[in-house]
């Protein structure tokens, strides 16, 4: 009896360690399966980039063959599907004379994304301090005072209008500093006293008529935080928002770690470093954020999921329901702007500072998103990264280029559209290189592809609409149609 007893537990043993077996041989497998299809679909990605035209018999381009066409150096992408970060991959040179590659661990100045992050630390403020977003903005500032005058014609700005830029108020960036200049006090900067290199901080036209990005009022909105709470906005940023995020790699402006100032990338205007590697930005609320695409996708993903009410790691979801809702303006809403794409909705953001581009998306239902950011001063090829991303992840109506035909030029045609073109003191320069023409504006130049005689696109310059004005056969000037309907027309000096 014993020993027919021991036999069935030994089967039974036996049994049991064939069953382990098995399911861990069907977990590797299922693993290495995955893995297989995440590379199918990074290589999709990789591959598929796209412009916002469409042009025919035109193949789809290669990262790398657009990081060269594009002369950018470094490029770091994270994306999320399902609310998760589905993967995340660095290309290129974090700094090309260090031989120092991007990795994702390489941390790049998020820009102007660093306002959607001061969103919801303001909001946080607001939601534990009760504090109004419609009153006044001097009823929470202590050590300075905006300047009211005649032109605000007796309305105030409220912390709504400072965050969704409605405020009516000036400068709309900023140039930062060099390691070596004096650095200026967040009260200068609002005050436009040396050592500042920005204007001073007031109203253009009353609060609430309408939408003008202000990166001034969101230093106004910094400011604050730090005379609400009695701390630096660094430190409650870093404590607020920051960590319970996940952030746990990010900061503002410079650091003294010598472990992140290894992670750092270098800025870069096409081949040329920026003064130093890069410039700093007091400007912290506007423009001051060091991160790395997998951090911020941890911001996009928190905000989609409280948006939901599936976490409320800072907002509650009112509250982010208001930072997503636009304010005034048809799109831009509390540090993010809303695109409505035929119905489904994206919350985004870009950024642009001396060397360096970033740009997020985040879908408002179904947990799809993307981060993109670069050491470069070209923002183009992001918009091609994200829109290979969403087609090959098949964002729903996400991505619908406009159908275009290039027609070429007769080359003795071509010349006479080479010359110099002014609008408003701005000088535009339009230039040959054998068959081509090329657009230089600001230290940027950009091919021209005609579609007919007079109208013409280019890549860089994203559902903008281009027409030369010819009188008889002599061109006049040519005409940018800009996405809100307005035109701007440039003519051409004699």
């Amino acid at each position: 009896m014993v020993h027919f007893m021991n036999s069935i537990i030994n089967k039974a043993i036996i049994s049991t360690i064939l069953i382990c077996i098995s399911t861990t041989q069907v977990s590797a497998q299922h693993n290495i399966n995955e893995e297989k299809n995440l590379n199918k679909k990074i290589m999709q990605v990789e591959n598929n980039l796209s412009s916002w035209v469409k042009i025919a018999n035109t193949p789809k381009w290669n990262i790398l063959e657009r990081m060269k066409f594009y002369n950018v150096k470094g490029i770091s992408i994270a994306v999320i599907k399902d609310f998760k970060i589905n993967w995340a991959k660095g290309y290129g040179f974090a700094d090309s004379a260090q031989n120092r590659m991007v990795d994702t661990k390489t941390m790049f100045q998020a820009a102007s994304i660093s306002k959607s992050l001061n969103a919801l630390g303001v909001l946080k403020l607001a939601q534990e301090r009760n504090l109004n977003l419609t009153a006044d903005i001097n009823t929470y500032l202590k050590s300075w005072k905006f300047p009211y005058d005649s032109v605000s014609k007796g309305k105030k700005v409220s912390l709504l209008n400072l965050l969704s830029h409605t405020g009516g108020i000036n400068v709309s960036g900023f140039d930062g500093y060099a390691k070596t200049d004096s650095i200026p006090s967040i009260i200068q900067i609002l005050n436009g006293q040396s050592p500042s290199n920005s204007d001073a901080v007031k109203s253009i036209f009353e609060p609430g008529l309408k939408y003008k990005y202000s990166g001034g009022g969101t230093t106004i909105s910094q400011l604050i935080i730090e005379d609400v709470t009695g701390k630096s906005y660094t430190d409650y940023m870093e404590n607020n928002i920051l960590k319970p995020i996940g952030m746990k790699n990010s900061f503002y402006t410079n650091t003294t770690s010598e472990k992140k100032l290894k992670l750092l990338a270098t800025g870069y205007n096409a081949d040329k470093e920026v003064t130093m590697k890069y410039h700093i930005y007091p400007e912290k609320a506007a423009a001051g954020l060091w991160t790395t695409p997998t951090e911020l996708a941890k911001f996009v993903i928190e905000t989609q999921k409280s948006l939901l009410g599936k976490s409320n790691k800072i907002l509650s979801q009112k509250m982010t329901q208001l930072m997503l809702t636009p304010y005034v303006d048809n799109s831009s809403a509390l540090g993010v702007f809303i695109e409505d794409k035929e119905g489904v909705k994206y919350f985004r953001h870009g950024g642009v500072n001396e060397g360096f581009t970033s740009l997020y998306f985040g879908s408002l239902v179904n947990g799809n998103g993307a981060v993109v950011m670069c050491n470069s001063t070209d923002k183009t090829i992001l918009y091609e990264i994200i829109n290979s991303i969403a087609t090959v992840y098949k964002w729903k109506n996400y991505y619908k280029p406009v159908p275009k035909k290039i027609v070429k030029i007769d080359s003795v045609e071509l010349s006479k559209y080479i010359g110099k073109y002014t609008s408003n003191g701005r000088e535009y320069i339009i230039s040959r290189d054998k068959e081509n023409l090329f657009l230089e504006l600001i230290g940027q130049k950009w091919q021209i592809y005609f579609t007919s005689k007079t109208d013409f696109f280019m890549y860089q310059a994203p559902g903008i609409e281009h027409q030369f004005i010819f009188n008889d056969s002599k061109i006049e000037a040519f005409e940018i149609k800009l996405n809100d309907g307005k035109s701007i027309v440039v003519k051409k000096d004699e």
